[in-house]
């Protein structure tokens, strides 16, 4: 972080609650809660100054949204709006006329 630009945001991943504590005293601006449960992002919040963002990640559903939502993290990324989404194969074919 110290020969980063000023302003840039250091994002760091965690795991658990005791480790975003770690981050956010190592000077991390922003941290990731991957695969925390609704209650282990609580507590982790609960560690962290103020001003903080945090993100919500890792095994996220539409059905488990809310969840993660209720707990006050600032950003939830669902994968499974990529990863997990039904395709359609969709062709295109243009038949040209002759220009008179």
């Amino acid at each position: 972080k110290e020969k980063a630009p000023k302003g840039m945001v250091v994002e760091v991943e965690v795991t658990t609650p005791e480790e975003a504590r770690e981050a956010a005293q190592a000077g991390a601006t922003m941290m990731m809660f991957d695969n925390m449960s609704p209650a282990k992002m609580r507590r982790a919040l609960n560690l962290l100054p103020k001003g903080i963002r945090t993100e919500a990640s890792g095994g996220i559903t539409l059905k488990t949204v809310r969840a993660a939502a209720e707990t006050g993290v600032n950003i939830i990324s669902i994968g499974a709006l990529t990863h997990s989404v039904k395709s359609l194969d969709i062709s295109l074919e243009l038949e040209t006329l002759p220009l008179n």
